[in-house]
């Protein structure tokens, strides 16, 4: 399968993502690596904190969020990586329990004057099975153009 080149994205395109359910031990097994903070890797000390029970890290709702877009299948293939990411924003927690589902909307297209490649930038709303958003950010896509072999 081959995602779209530079050429194919415009501004107002959505892509949308299918959805994944997060379990507690997902959420505490990436939190015990790389957020390991109460309210996410012990399940009776998040009871008492801030969140009143588990939530997983913002910083595993951003992978999984990036994860579910690269599923779609939209830049397989024509990904050379990203040049950045703007207006992070956790809106609400993500729990054990919860499926989450991307919407991208391609925002901008700037074509580079190598003419290889360009950048897509897409902005993401995360949201969970009751259509609250929970996060959302602009992710800055480096996309090849067709008359690059990727």
């Amino acid at each position: 399968m081959t995602g779209r080149y530079f050429e194919d994205f415009r501004v107002g395109d959505v892509i949308e993502s299918e959805g994944a359910t997060l379990t507690d031990s997902q959420i505490m097994d990436f939190a015990q690596r790389f957020d390991p903070q109460p309210f996410h890797i012990d399940v009776v000390a998040a009871a008492d904190g801030p969140f009143q029970g588990l939530i997983a890290s913002g910083f595993h709702t951003l992978s999984l969020t990036f994860r579910l877009l690269r599923d779609t299948g939209v830049i397989t293939g024509t990904s050379l990586g990203g040049s950045g990411m703007d207006e992070l924003r956790w809106l609400a927690p993500v729990r054990p329990g919860d499926t989450i589902r991307v919407r991208a909307e391609v925002a901008e297209t700037r074509a580079s004057r190598r003419g290889d490649r360009g950048t897509v930038r897409l902005a993401y709303a995360t949201v969970n099975q009751r259509g609250e958003t929970v996060m959302t950010c602009v992710m800055s896509h480096i996309i090849a153009t067709r008359s690059v072999a990727v």
